[in-house]
């Protein structure tokens, strides 16, 4: 009613017209979203096995609705100020890992810790629990504004030298470039000097002798062309991995139609079974690889194995007891991820 007068009825059939044009008119509204990182174009297994594939799918399943621009190599900003260039809107989607924003996400480096799981897909299946709807998105994702579209992980890192070695007591000294986190406790655990760098930089690092190994896995060597500077890596050892997340801020995805918010994250969870399924299938393959391009995989003596072992199994205890002391919960978070990795053998 409108003054006290009907509206006749082919006003009203031109108001529905009109009204149902204008959602159409919504759903056909072409969006553009940026995706940045810091890994090279093509050659990263996060890149090869997650991010391009998440990217088409979501253009396919929305009908084209929605397509992207990919900015890789740092080209929006570096590696460290990754959560922030999704806080600011810098960036649509950035890929944060959580070791170099360790002063804002110290609780998700949980997944880095050495020893804790052999395969990809079970360490980052039991994180993924935790950072979507778990612990990790109510302590970390939610209180940095973003949320996890999808994850990474990828193979248990080695630590690889420029030298030759045989035992524990060669890495004493080392300058060993590590990603932060627990696995700078992993370093110190066998007497080296944790050296804290994007991997964008240890090219250059290892050239210069800046450094004397790394921590790194196997499988993201050839991307940044490290085997032509290392020459000896320890086998089937776990020094902890990399948590890769690909974020988006809240105030963002808010905005976006629920038809595409739905297809995001279920194209997120396809994204993440497809990574790591792909770096597990070709853990043997890339082993193989490495020794072709003269690099010596050395198993250390048993003795020195069980040692290994038991000292990676304090780290855990320690990161999370540090945790406790600035009143976080670490040993409530290391528990959960425990849990969750029992939960999925």
């Amino acid at each position: 009613m409108y003054a006290g007068k009907s509206i006749p009825w082919h006003g009203t059939m031109i108001a529905i017209a009109c009204l149902t044009g204008t959602i159409a008119a919504a759903q056909d509204t072409k969006i553009m979203l940026r995706v940045a990182d810091h890994f090279p174009a093509t050659g990263h297994p996060t890149v090869e096995g997650a991010t391009r594939y998440w990217m088409e799918q979501v253009t396919r399943q929305t009908d084209n609705q929605v397509q992207f621009q990919h900015y890789p190599a740092e080209q929006l900003g570096k590696a460290k100020d990754s959560l922030s260039l999704a806080q600011s809107g810098v960036a649509d989607i950035t890929a944060v890992l959580p070791s170099l924003v360790s002063d804002k996400m110290p609780l998700s480096t949980v997944a880095e810790l050495p020893g804790a799981f052999s395969t990809s897909c079970a360490g980052v299946r039991a994180y993924s629990q935790l950072a979507k709807e778990g612990i990790l998105a109510k302590e970390e994702f939610a209180p940095n504004g973003v949320r996890v579209l999808f994850s990474s992980m990828l193979s248990p890192y080695q630590l690889l030298t420029k030298k030759e070695f045989s035992s524990l007591k060669d890495f004493a000294g080392l300058k060993i470039r590590t990603a932060g986190g627990a696995k700078d406790l992993a370093a110190v655990r066998v007497k080296g000097v944790p050296i804290r760098m994007a991997a964008p930089e240890v090219y250059e690092s290892l050239s210069r002798g800046t450094i004397d190994a790394i921590v790194w896995p196997l499988n993201g060597l050839a991307t940044y062309g490290l085997q032509k500077l290392v020459r000896y890596s320890t086998a089937d050892e776990n020094f902890g991995n990399v948590v890769i997340n690909y974020v988006i801020s809240e105030a963002r995805f808010n905005k976006l139609p629920d038809n595409v918010q739905q297809v995001m994250l279920a194209v997120g969870e396809d994204a993440t079974r497809r990574a790591c399924t792909r770096v597990d299938n070709q853990a043997v393959d890339t082993v193989e690889s490495l020794k072709r391009a003269g690099i010596t995989m050395v198993t250390l003596p048993s003795s020195e194995r069980v040692e290994l072992q038991s000292l990676m199994k304090t780290v855990g205890t320690e990161w999370a007891e540090g945790l406790d002391k600035r009143n976080k919960p670490g040993t409530q978070v290391l528990e959960a991820f425990d849990a969750a990795l029992r939960k999925g053998r």
